[in-house]
């Protein structure tokens, strides 16, 4: 019993060490937020900023405006702030899957074959590099549709996240696994599944979560262009002059993708866990 007490005093003294260091840092958080807001409000009143700048105090009571009316429809060129999140939302869940479904059995193609990898990679070479809003006009004169065009470019421009680091996982399995499937006899396909998945998923997860975020920060400039949206509503609120909607819509285009971020790295902490439990 001797020998179990002083582990045990360690860690409850790790568990309040972490407990400490996170009040701490949510208390300099709130302090650096009051001293930034109060900058804000106070520069704004002594016109210390650009002409027309709102103060903190009038943005944030658009927010709450815009977070308990997000759903009013006074017709598609005036939706409320929620609709618009969610036609964004719709666009990126749909093109992020289409790139999914393209980039990952690419990916992985290309992990396992360095013939594959020798054919494919001057497309990759030519094509990652070209910046998603390059597509728009493509996408416009192929599908004659905002919505079609949307999901296209965020199509394009989720793939190569996922796919890079879908083949770098692959080639980089631990050939010791692959001697040992062979060895008891596993199928190709088998090995692939069983083996050479798992063995590269932390790798995969990493591109998608890179790929998300490539998603989201592309559909909102794609939509100033495209109608509808939270792009869109930006746009419109610049075309009217209102600055304390653009900073309302900006700072729910980062709280969302705060939000998808963190799903991912939750999905990314369970493979971790997962594959040091096995």
């Amino acid at each position: 019993m001797a020998a179990v007490k002083p582990k045990i005093i360690n860690q409850k003294s790790a568990h309040r060490l972490i407990s400490n260091e996170n009040l701490q840092a949510l208390l300099l958080f709130l302090l650096s937020l009051g001293l930034f807001l109060l900058f804000w409000e106070m520069g704004a009143r002594l016109k210390l900023f650009a002409k027309g700048m709102p103060t903190a105090s009038l943005t944030i009571t658009e927010l709450w405006y815009w977070i308990t009316h997000p759903f009013y429809n006074n017709g598609p060129n005036d939706l409320g702030i929620g609709w618009n999140l969610l036609i964004s939302l719709r666009r990126v869940a749909i093109g992020y899957t289409l790139a999914s479904i393209i980039a990952v059995p690419l990916g992985v193609l290309v992990g396992i074959s360095k013939i594959a990898f020798k054919a494919f990679n001057p497309y990759f070479q030519l094509l990652k590099p070209v910046s998603p809003l390059a597509w728009l006009p493509l996408g416009l004169y192929l599908f004659r549709n905002s919505e079609l065009t949307g999901i296209f470019i965020i199509t394009i421009a989720s793939i190569w996240p996922t796919l890079t680091n879908t083949a770098f996982g692959v080639a980089n399995v631990n050939p010791d696994y692959l001697d040992v499937s062979k060895t008891l006899g596993a199928s190709r396909w088998r090995t692939i599944f069983k083996v050479i998945i798992p063995a590269a998923l932390p790798n995969i997860i990493s591109g998608l979560r890179i790929s998300m975020g490539i998603s989201w920060l592309v559909i909102v400039a794609a939509e100033m262009l495209l109608g509808t949206g939270l792009g869109y509503f930006i746009w419109n609120e610049w075309n009217n002059l209102y600055i304390p909607n653009i900073l309302v819509a900006i700072f729910i285009i980062g709280i969302v993708g705060i939000i998808l971020d963190q799903i991912f790295a939750y999905l990314e902490k369970l493979v971790s866990f997962g594959r040091q439990s096995s």
